[in-house]
């Protein structure tokens, strides 16, 4: 087990253990999570636990090209049920993929620090929101990192207070990020919801060659 000092460094990513746990420690600085994100890892840990920094191996990707729609989901699409923002409600697409009760889970690793930290790094430009309202509620939206130069993005977490909410912020999320020059969205870790729009899992260094 790596543990962090103040210095801004990650050990070698292939010195993961085999559930994708590399280094523990640090802060949650912009600094320090840039890093981290250019070096395919991120922060996962609960409140009670210090700040554990994943690099899982084999990667939950999406393709943009890849992602499945169903038919069902066109239909919905078609209907024009949402409106979809970016951008416009950081704070509180964060904040609500905080505390929306998820049924594969107890409590969240969205804690009070992080959500700082990620909004320090939307300040920055780094962090993109895309937001699913109906009737000027918030019922849907996701959030994840950029890295531009990279031509990857992130993704952190998502949430859905009513049906297809979700998958409308992705399909709204994947084709923006065609027009930005994205080659790879990182999911992770396998879901089945992930699984479902298209994404799969592609062994770590591979993964890292995209953000060569």
């Amino acid at each position: 087990m790596y543990f962090l000092t103040n210095a801004i460094e990650f050990p070698q990513v292939h010195l993961a253990n085999t559930d994708g746990l590399l280094a523990v420690g640090g802060d949650l600085s912009s600094k320090r999570l840039l890093h981290a994100y250019y070096s395919g890892i991120f922060p996962w840990f609960s409140d009670e636990q210090p700040i554990l920094w994943f690099s899982p191996d084999p990667r939950m990707v999406l393709f943009p090209d890849e992602l499945k729609i169903s038919k069902s989901m066109r239909q919905v699409l078609r209907k024009d049920i949402f409106r979809i923002t970016l951008n416009t409600s950081f704070t509180e697409v964060i904040t609500t993929c905080a505390s929306i009760p998820r049924y594969d889970q107890d409590g969240t690793w969205i804690t009070p620090d992080m959500i700082t930290a990620y909004q320090e790094l939307f300040r920055l430009g780094y962090v993109q929101s895309i937001e699913v309202w109906q009737e000027n509620e918030l019922v849907g939206g996701l959030y994840g990192v950029l890295l531009k130069d990279k031509g990857v993005f992130c993704g952190e977490s998502m949430f859905s207070k009513v049906s297809n909410a979700s998958k409308c912020a992705f399909i709204y999320l994947v084709d923006w990020l065609k027009g930005t020059g994205v080659k790879l969205i990182d999911c992770q870790m396998y879901t089945d919801h992930l699984a479902s729009l298209g994404a799969r899992e592609i062994d770590r260094k591979t993964f890292m060659t995209y953000l060569k």
